[in-house]
Parts: C-alpha cells; sequence; structure tokens
C-alpha cells in the first residue's frame, strides 16, 4: 500500500537552525496534528518513520522533521539538549498549519525531547514517550556503550557522519541539561503516554518505570511484550493504539482512569 505523501517544508528555529521537515495532511480529524520526533541517527524521511507518519496521519496531520546535525538539517546534534527548540518549531509549524490540537509523539532521544519539551516550553496538548530514557550517560547494556563511543570518540562522530548522515557536537554539556526523570514532574497536567518494550535492548524497563513513578498524573505506562527499540520495531498496530490515545487525549485532557499493566 502507497504511503500518504508527505509536503516537504523547511522550519527554523529560534536560535536560528534550518531543519528539513515535511507535512503528512490528516486522513482524520481535522483540527488535530501529531509532531514526530525521531530517535538518534535518524530522520523523517527513513522508511519506518515515514510508516509512522503514514498510520497516525488517518488520526490528524502529522509533521515529521529531522533534528538539527541530522539528515538535510543544519547545525549538529547536541544529543538531547538544544533539540528542544527543534521540537518547539515543528509544533510551532503544525500549530500554524491550522492544527488546533497538537501532540508530541518521541521515539528513543526524541521521547527524552518530547518530555523535556513538554516540561520546559509546554505548547503541546499531549505526549507520548516511546522507548526513551530516564537518565543521561546510561551505558549497562551494549547498544548504549556503542552509541556513547559514536558520540564521545572522534572516530565515531567520523562513522556516524558518513554512514548515517549525522552531524555531532564535540565536547560535553556544560551545564547538563535536565534529565527527563527530572523533567517529567513538570509535564502535567498535559496527558503523558509513556510506552516501553520489555525487549528493549537499548533501555530496560526501569527507565520506564522511573519516568512514570516520576511523573504526575494523567499518565499511563504502556508495557508492551515483546517489543524492541523505538520505530525499527514499531508495529503498525502499536502506531494505530498510540495515534488513538492522542487523539483522544488532546480532547479530554487526560481524563481517563490510570492505566499502568501490560497493554494487550
Amino acid at each position: 500500500m502507497p504511503l500518504a505523501r508527505a509536503f516537504p517544508a523547511t522550519l527554523i528555529t529560534k536560535d536560528g537552525v534550518r531543519l528539513d521537515a515535511a507535512h503528512t495532511p490528516s486522513r482524520g480529524e481535522a483540527e488535530f496534528g501529531v509532531v514526530i520526533a525521531h530517535g538518534f541517527t535518524g530522520s523523517w524521511r527513513e522508511r519506518s518513520t515515514r510508516r509512522i507518519a503514514h498510520v497516525l496521519s488517518g488520526f490528524g496531520g502529522v509533521v515529521a522533521f529531522d533534528f538539527r546535525g541530522h539528515g538535510r538539517s543544519g547545525g549538529r546534534s547536541t544529543v538531547g539538549d538544544a533539540e528542544v527548540l527543534d521540537l518547539d518549531a515543528a509544533v510551532a509549524y503544525a500549530r500554524s498549519l491550522g492544527y488546533s490540537r497538537v501532540a508530541t509523539v518521541g521515539f528513543s532521544m526524541g521521547a527524552a525531547v518530547a518530555v523535556r519539551h513538554a516540561a520546559l516550553h509546554r505548547g503541546t496538548d499531549a505526549v507520548v514517550a516511546v522507548s526513551g530514557p530516564a537518565r543521561w550517560y546510561y551505558r549497562d547494556t551494549r547498544p548504549m556503550r556503542q552509541v556513547h563511543w559514536v558520540i564521545e570518540r572522534p572516530s565515531g562522530r567520523l562513522v556516524a557522519r558518513i554512514a548515517k548522515r549525522t552531524r555531532i557536537t564535540k565536547g560535553t554539556w556544560d551545564p547538563v541539561p535536565l534529565a527527563p526523570h527530572e523533567a517529567v514532574g513538570r509535564v502535567a497536567p498535559t496527558p503523558l503516554l509513556i510506552v516501553h518494550g520489555d525487549a528493549d535492548a537499548f533501555f530496560p524497563l526501569d527507565h520506564a518505570h522511573q519516568l512514570f513513578d516520576a511523573a504526575q498524573e494523567p499518565k499511563e505506562l504502556w508495557v508492551e511484550p515483546g517489543f524492541g527499540h523505538a520505530e525499527a520495531a514499531a508495529t503498525p498496530g502499536l502506531i494505530r493504539r498510540v495515534g488513538a490515545w492522542a487523539a483522544q487525549a488532546v480532547y479530554d485532557g487526560g481524563s481517563r482512569p490510570e492505566r499502568s499493566a501490560t497493554a494487550g
């Protein structure tokens, strides 16, 4: 089945970074928009992200974009810090298109950015964090040790630039940005959904539980059996459930009863 058409756009952040973006018009609710925040080294142009945008466009219009330092966007990646300005620009663009209710859906690094954006910048009506970290500098899994090698070593940054078209800033954070588990308590009263797989090779389930425990109502946690990590592992069925949750949450303000058990 062909994917819904995406119309390219260029966004400019508050600090002057040019972002490559796209708008997929709604096949569902005309006033509802979703902004997708991809994971580290990802892109809205990747097939997995475009499939997600296609499914979500059945609920509302979709804005997808490349974070700074990724793909055709300018700047350099700060791996979750200044990226809140990128998401803020995408949310503003969604509203300029006429979407009066906007949800953000972030994956992995994008999940951390979505949480921090909702806490620090507001401006969204619902937040979904999929496969997100709760804390910085996590190295207890092999994939995350590889990620840190890419970020911290010149040879790793070279590989990321050549293989994944991702340009990463040198040096360390100064100051260290507010971690997701520290920021998530400020998301309320915006409805928050945390989605995590019990087969995630990057971040174990304790990250999801740490986020959920630190969050305020309204909040939900879905622990997905057999689900791996982020966009590549997300099935159309899971994305449809995420889209249905977000479409309801932006209108009811998260008034549904809390659900923290495993989602079917």
